[in-house]
């Protein structure tokens, strides 16, 4: 299509110079011709006072003496002032010498059909030439691109899990291919290997990672129920069992997060029907010590009791986070977690966030303030790839000293 349209470009440039130069050729050779005629004729009325005007098949001329009878003359051409004219359609030439003015007239058709008939032939060969140069400039483009091409529809047809990178190997490219071509071919056969074997390499952790977190935390969980089960056990070691209990549990949720977000797209993680409002109020009791010795009061607010079909532990994970920044940034006033038919949000009247702060909360690291001792910026983004991975999304509006309000968007379960 390109060359289409750069051949139909010049050749309409062509011929809009070919007919300026038509009426050029044509305007120049009836003046040149009708000089001529003119020259001729006065020196041979020279010789002959009764030589006759020129007179033939397209050129006529006219003699008309000062005071001489105008009857022969054609009525267009009386009044005429010596000179050249451009009459529609004929040109004329008044030319006047003594007492006599000469009127030579040729048709302005039979000049254009004669420049024409000068101009056609360069004009037709120029755009022969150009079809047949854009003809092979297209087909040596076509035969170079086309390696090109078929190279970006075997990309195209990788499987990103598991690219395809033998059919980029040096015999199975196409004959046309150019050094430029094998060379990029081969820089993409072993992207392709690296790719799938960073691949191999993630699947495996995913599973070992699954097996060597879980067991030892298991190991601590049966431990501690153990331990708890004693009736001689003091009520000091109760409670830091009871602390290692939630601690474990908070583990469990975290590890299973992470491997959430390190599973493939297409692996479903393991789901079950669960009301929001009993995750809620588990992960509010989490944080109710962080908030002992501040004037800040914790509300739960159920305007609708939604379930969900997905992992509790996740939403724990995502709502605990939520949380702690309310509790780490709120020094007084209040933190309501309102639960809707459609989402969780967490508000408080905490210091808030300027708009720069406010656009980077979710960049994995980073912490508005780098010198405080909490945190370590990466809870927000585990809460926006988390809600991401499950179709949750995640929104925070916040202004400095009016608190942050954070909202996990969800569809309820009907």
């Amino acid at each position: 299509m390109a060359f289409l349209l750069q051949v139909m470009i010049a050749s309409l440039v062509i011929v809009a110079g070919a007919w300026a130069l038509v009426v050029i050729v044509r305007d120049q050779l009836v003046a040149q011709s009708l000089d001529q005629n003119a020259t001729y004729y006065w020196s041979q009325r020279a010789l002959d006072p009764a030589h006759p005007p020129p007179d033939g098949v397209d050129m006529h001329g006219y003699a008309v003496a000062d005071g001489g009878s105008a009857a022969g003359l054609p009525q267009d051409l009386r009044g005429l002032e010596p000179g050249l004219h451009m009459l529609d359609e004929e040109t004329v030439l008044v030319d006047k010498r003594g007492d006599t003015r000469l009127y030579l007239t040729y048709p302005r058709d039979k000049a254009t059909m004669l420049a024409f008939e000068l101009v056609s032939p360069p004009v037709l060969l120029a755009l022969i030439a150009l079809a047949i140069s854009a003809w092979f400039t297209y087909r040596m483009t076509r035969g170079m691109l086309t390696p090109l091409h078929w190279l970006a529809r075997e990309v195209r047809r990788w499987d990103p899990m598991e690219p395809d990178t033998a059919a980029l190997a040096s015999d199975q490219l196409p004959p046309s291919a150019g050094d430029e071509v094998r060379l990029l071919a081969g820089a993409l056969q072993r992207m392709g290997e690296r790719m799938r074997a960073f691949v191999r390499r993630e699947r495996d952790f995913t599973r070992d990672a699954s097996h060597e977190l879980r067991t030892p935390l298991t190991v601590i969980r049966v431990a501690a129920d153990l331990l708890q089960s004693d009736s001689d056990l003091p009520q000091r070691a109760e409670r830091s069992i009871a602390r290692i209990q939630r601690a474990g549990r908070d583990m469990e949720a975290v590890i299973e997060a992470f491997l959430v977000l390190a599973r493939e797209g297409n692996v479903e993680p393991a789901r079950e029907d669960f009301a929001v409002r009993d995750v809620v109020e588990e992960e509010v009791q989490k944080v109710r010590p962080l908030l002992a010795d501040r004037p800040v009061t914790l509300d739960i607010v159920e305007r609708a009791s939604p379930r969900l079909h997905a992992s509790p532990r996740v939403l724990s994970v995502m709502l605990g986070n939520l949380l702690q920044n309310a509790c780490m940034f709120t020094e007084r006033g209040r933190i309501e977690v309102m639960i809707a038919g459609d989402r969780i949000a967490v508000t408080d009247t905490g210091i808030g966030m300027p708009t720069d702060v406010l656009q980077r909360a979710f960049d994995p690291f980073f912490r508005a303030d780098p010198t405080a001792p909490d945190g370590k910026g990466m809870g927000l983004s585990i809460v926006r790839r988390l809600g991401e991975r499950f179709g949750w999304p995640v929104t925070l509006e916040s202004a400095p000293g009016k608190g942050t309000a954070a909202v996990i968007h969800f569809v309820a379960r009907r």
